[in-house]
């Protein structure tokens, strides 16, 4: 009995932990605030950790949103008569090139914060630099939880975290009994995976089947295999969102889809038709492509806000930015479908 009160006593402190790291973000005590702003310059250069290329597949609709606030910032007198101007560094494999993209940023092209990456496996790699170099990193669409566990206090994200995205998919999906859980492989999607689960588990919710695939291959065979579900939930990227949902429609399959976020990115809403999926934002909005598109935008903002605010010294440029950040709660989650090629903000029954 004693043993049994002892482990009690020590779950119950399990559940109080003496700090939270997610509440009290870590803040940067160094030098480097005292360092004057720069002469001579042209113009104040602001990083982008993405492609420029307007083809580009997944990245495209982030560099528009960002160009747009750069575009509207300019207008706006820019900083003292400066022109504002978005360096963009890119490698579509990041693993091999992308640190040294963000190098470049951050010491060759001299910019004052970087927007970036596409996703949490590219945000992760652009932290590893950005504490180094002292520099603020403002992520538009990572979810990963992880990216900001881990401490570093140059790092932001804007959209709301897998675990609300999970809970508020999951919401909906009580009540179903046959459900096969689809996955991609890449980073992303595993990292979503993983809250999911956890959400359905709290639930009391188990899928009968889960199947992975490898990103860029693989989906026709994983809608195959998935054909006689009653429901399937599809956690994958925009661009294995499309080629999954295309194949699973070609299969013949009639039930329910649910999906994670990523379908609600502009290289997978045409495949998305009826599909429910966690949209980032309270509505829709009028004149972006996508919620990356939004999230870029506001991103960008931030950075321009701060540097407006902060003068000329990243430093300063990054407190400016946390106070921002703290000022901020997190981003409510909403259940949304596609319709006609649009997405349509479902009546909510308490999501968040």
């Amino acid at each position: 009995m004693r043993i049994l009160a002892a482990l009690v006593a020590v779950c119950a402190l399990a559940q109080a932990p003496y700090k939270d790291a997610r509440k009290s973000p870590p803040e940067y005590e160094g030098p480097g605030k005292e360092e004057p702003s720069p002469s001579g310059l042209t113009e104040v250069r602001i990083g982008l950790f993405g492609p420029s290329d307007p083809a580009h597949s997944e990245g495209h609709t982030i560099w528009l949103g960002a160009s747009r606030a750069i575009e509207e910032a300019n207008r706006g007198g820019g900083y003292h008569g400066l022109p504002f101007r978005l360096v963009s560094r890119w490698s579509d494999n990041p693993w091999r090139a992308g640190a040294a993209h963000v190098v470049q940023l951050a010491y060759e092209d001299q910019v004052w914060a970087i927007v970036g990456g596409i996703d949490g496996a590219t945000t992760h790699l652009a932290e590893q630099v950005v504490v180094k170099a002292r520099l603020a990193l403002i992520s538009p669409v990572s979810t990963d939880r992880s990216v900001n566990l881990a401490g570093v206090p140059w790092m932001f994200s804007c959209m709301p975290e897998d675990d609300l995205l999970a809970g508020a998919l999951v919401r909906a999906l009580a009540g179903h009994k046959n459900l096969t859980v689809i996955s991609a492989t890449d980073h992303d999607s595993r990292a979503f995976t993983g809250e999911l689960k956890k959400a359905m588990a709290s639930r009391g919710l188990t899928p009968t089947y889960h199947f992975e695939f490898d990103p860029g291959k693989g989906a026709e065979q994983a809608a195959a295999r998935a054909k006689s579900a009653a429901a399937v939930v599809l956690v994958a990227g925009p661009s294995d969102s499309a080629h999954f949902l295309r194949a699973l429609r070609t299969s013949g399959f009639s039930g329910r889809v649910y999906a994670g976020p990523w379908v609600g990115r502009l290289g997978s809403l045409e495949a998305a038709e009826g599909v429910i999926f966690p949209f980032p934002l309270e509505r829709v909005p009028e004149g972006f492509p996508d919620y990356a598109a939004v999230y870029a935008y506001e991103a960008t903002n931030l950075v321009i806000a701060a540097i407006r605010k902060a003068r000329l010294n990243r430093v300063r440029i990054y407190e400016a930015i946390r106070a921002d950040f703290l000022g901020k709660g997190a981003r409510p989650v909403r259940l949304a479908t596609v319709r006609d090629g649009r997405v349509v903000i479902l009546p909510q029954s308490g999501t968040r």
